[in-house]
């Protein structure tokens, strides 16, 4: 073999490793999500990129990001949290509410962890308080369940003559309990009956909107909760289905042809996770970074849905709307 080959050889061997240290020294973020790379996209990877990119970090370039997806099986959570703890990952994003967030909490003390949920994140255990989260563990806080009994209203306000509403819940989200107790306690105030409906997984949805036309429900609140923003053209086309005017907790859900939502800006909540992420990656310890909290809601109303259910919005109502889509 020539000098030359030799050489070059050499040369390879040395840049091979080289470029493998440099890869290894980037920071991983594990992305721990309930459900998949299809139905994340547009909702929580590209906001939680942007996010990234405002603090100096471009996934491939500068940060790695380890993907785990429970793919709408909450039970599949404590596991995948391990794996990122055994890959020692930098910071672990947990950005579909307080389950990813309470699996990853349960599986480690070390690594940081950042959230987006819309149960009270000291209530839960997750942080000491919201200034000083005291532990290994932050994120973002958006009123969810605080908003149960306004969207009962405002569906109620829609349709006055609704005398049975359908509340449809995940009972593996602790969301849900705490959207059920509100919204039943106020439907007692207003005088009319919610029969709550569940679904754990996509495949129980459809037979939920079949025992909600057996019931003869007026209309109907969909509960905050990933699997159901996940699956909201399903959503969208069953209450279609069934004629049933519905209320949501994302203006998503509206964008996919639901009839009306009131909560807050999801997206910019998981861009807000971001940011937060790219400082931990800098050196903030979650502890001294304090729990941002989101209480700005937007009511959004799909006109178009209206028309096709012969509904005709309130103008009290059309007028408290930040947003119409026609």
């Amino acid at each position: 073999m020539r000098r030359r080959d030799l050489l070059l050889g050499a040369t390879v061997a040395v840049a091979a490793p080289r470029s493998l240290r440099a890869q290894k020294a980037m920071p991983v973020i594990g992305y721990l999500g309930i459900g998949s790379p299809e139905t994340d996209r547009t909702l929580r990877l590209e906001p939680f990129r942007q996010g990234l990119q405002e603090t100096g970090y471009v996934e491939g370039q500068n940060v790695v990001i380890e993907y785990r997806w429970g793919r709408g099986q909450y039970d599949r959570l404590p596991e995948l949290a391990a794996e990122l703890v055994r890959q020692q990952v930098t910071v672990i994003a947990a950005m579909s509410g307080s389950p990813p967030a309470l699996a990853a909490k349960a599986s480690t003390s070390t690594i940081p962890i950042v959230f987006v949920l819309g149960i009270d994140p000291v209530a839960s255990g997750l942080v000491a308080s919201l200034n000083r989260p005291g532990g290994n563990i932050t994120g973002v806080s958006v009123l969810s369940a605080e908003l149960a009994a306004k969207r009962l209203e405002a569906i109620h306000e829609l349709v006055p003559s609704a005398a049975t509403i359908a509340l449809l819940g995940n009972p593996d989200n602790p969301v849900s309990e705490a959207e059920t107790k509100t919204s039943l306690d106020a439907a007692q105030l207003l005088g009319f009956q919610v029969r709550v409906l569940q679904a754990r997984t996509s495949s129980e949805i459809t037979p939920a909107f079949d025992t909600l036309a057996e019931l003869r429900a007026d209309a109907l609140v969909v509960v905050a909760d990933p699997l159901f923003t996940n699956a909201r053209a399903q959503i969208a086309e069953l209450a279609a289905k069934h004629k049933v005017p519905a209320i949501y907790a994302t203006r998503e859900l509206v964008a996919a042809g639901g009839l009306m939502s009131y909560g807050i800006d999801l997206i910019d909540s998981i861009r807000q996770a971001g940011v937060m992420a790219g400082k931990i990656i800098k050196g903030a310890k979650p502890a001294d970074l304090p729990v941002q909290q989101v209480v700005k809601v937007q009511l959004t109303i799909n006109l178009t849905t209206a028309k096709t259910l012969g509904l005709t919005i309130p103008p009290i109502l059309l007028a408290r709307a930040d947003e119409v889509i026609e």
